[in-house]
C-alpha cells in the first residue's frame, strides 16, 4: 500500500503539479495565504468569512468613504484585484488614492474591495482544485459584501478593476460574469498572450513555471482556456447586449504594451466596444496610471450610469 501512495504521489509530481507540493486532487490547500496580514490605513478595515470553497476563513480589506457614514445611504462596489505578488502592500497607498478622488469629486462615493486572491494564481480556479480562488470571490465573496455593507447590491452598482495580473482578473472574471459587473477596468493587463511568453514571463522563467503548475497543472491548454483573450470570444454578444462598459490601459514605457495592444486589437475585432489608452511616460506602474486616468473618460460613473449614494433599501439581485 505504502509502495503504490508512493508512485502515485510521484506520477501526480512528475506531471505538473503544483510547486508549494503535492496536494489530494480537488481539495483546496489551507497552507495558501487565505488570510493575509491587516493593513491599517484610514477608512480601511480588515474583515474576513468562512469560505465552504476554500474550507476556512478567507481575508478581505474595505475602504469605506466619508459619506458612508450617513446612516441608511446605499452605495457601489469598485472591487479591485491585485498583482502577482498579492495585494496586502498596495491597500494603503491605493485606498489613500480612491479617498482623495472621491474627496475632490474625480470619480462617486464607493466601497473599495480589496480581493485576497493569492499570489501568483491568476484570479482563477487552479486545475487540482487546490485554489478556487475565483469560485471564493464570485460564489462567496460578493454576497458576503452585500450582507455586511450598504451596497447596491446588483449588476449596475459593481465595477471591477485590476493592475497587472489583477488587470488579467479584472478582464476574465468581468468577461465570465458579465451579469454581476456593469464596468470592467483592465490596467496594464498580464498575462494577455496564449502561450505564456511575453516579456515578464521570459524575463521571469521560474514565474512562468509556478504560474502553469500552481494554477493549470502544467496544462498549456488549461492555460489557454481560462484566457480573457480566449473567453472574450464566447463573451462578446452578451457584453454588447448588456452594454457593458470597458476601459483599458497601459502605459507607454510598460513591456506589456504591446502584448496589451493586441488584446485591445482583440476586442475591436469582436466588436467588443471599450476605450483603450495607452499613458505616456509611465512604465508598470499602478499609481502612476490610475493617477493619469483621473484626467480622461470618467469610467466609474460611466459604468454606473450617474449613480449615486441611495437612501433606503435596494433589492438585492445578482
Amino acid at each position: 500500500m505504502r509502495a503504490r501512495m508512493l508512485v502515485t504521489m510521484l506520477a501526480a509530481m512528475a506531471c505538473g503539479s503544483p510547486s508549494h507540493g503535492w496536494q489530494t486532487p480537488g481539495l483546496p490547500d489551507r497552507s495558501l495565504p487565505w488570510v493575509t496580514s491587516e493593513v491599517v490605513a484610514p477608512r480601511v478595515a480588515f474583515h474576513s468569512f468562512e469560505s465552504r470553497a476554500a474550507e476556512g476563513p478567507v481575508s478581505y480589506h474595505v475602504y469605506t468613504p466619508a459619506e458612508y457614514d450617513e446612516p441608511e445611504s446605499r452605495f457601489p462596489v469598485l472591487y479591485w484585484l491585485h498583482g502577482t505578488l498579492g495585494g496586502v502592500a498596495g491597500v494603503a497607498p491605493l485606498s489613500r488614492h480612491f479617498d482623495a478622488a472621491i474627496r475632490a469629486e474625480r470619480m462617486p462615493p464607493m466601497i473599495v474591495v480589496f480581493v485576497n486572491g493569492l499570489p501568483r494564481r491568476l484570479w482563477a480556479d487552479s486545475k487540482d482544485g487546490s485554489a478556487p480562488v475565483e469560485t471564493v470571490f464570485v460564489d462567496e465573496l460578493i454576497p458576503e459584501v452585500d450582507r455586511r455593507f450598504r451596497t447596491i447590491a446588483a449588476r449596475r452598482g459593481r465595477v471591477i478593476e485590476g493592475f497587472s495580473m489583477g488587470g488579467y482578473g479584472a478582464a476574465r472574471i468581468g468577461f465570465r460574469h458579465p451579469d454581476l459587473f456593469a464596468g470592467i477596468s483592465i490596467l496594464a493587463g498580464g498575462p494577455l498572450d496564449l502561450d505564456l511568453q511575453g516579456p515578464r514571463a521570459q524575463r521571469n522563467p521560474r514565474l512562468r513555471e509556478a504560474l502553469l503548475n500552481d494554477v493549470c497543472g502544467g496544462d498549456p491548454d488549461f492555460f489557454k482556456a481560462i484566457s480573457p483573450w480566449t473567453i472574450a470570444g464566447d463573451a462578446a454578444t452578451e457584453l454588447l447586449d448588456r452594454g457593458t462598459v470597458i476601459r483599458q490601459a497601459v502605459g507607454e514605457r510598460d513591456n506589456t504594451r504591446d502584448l496589451n495592444r493586441q488584446f485591445h486589437e482583440r476586442l475591436a475585432e469582436l466588436a467588443i466596444p471599450h476605450d483603450y489608452v495607452e499613458i505616456p511616460d509611465v512604465d508598470h506602474d499602478a499609481p502612476a496610471v490610475l493617477a493619469a486616468l483621473l484626467d480622461r473618460v470618467d469610467f466609474y460613473r460611466k459604468a454606473l450610469e450617474g449613480i449615486e449614494p441611495s437612501a433606503g433599501p435596494t433589492p438585492r439581485s445578482r
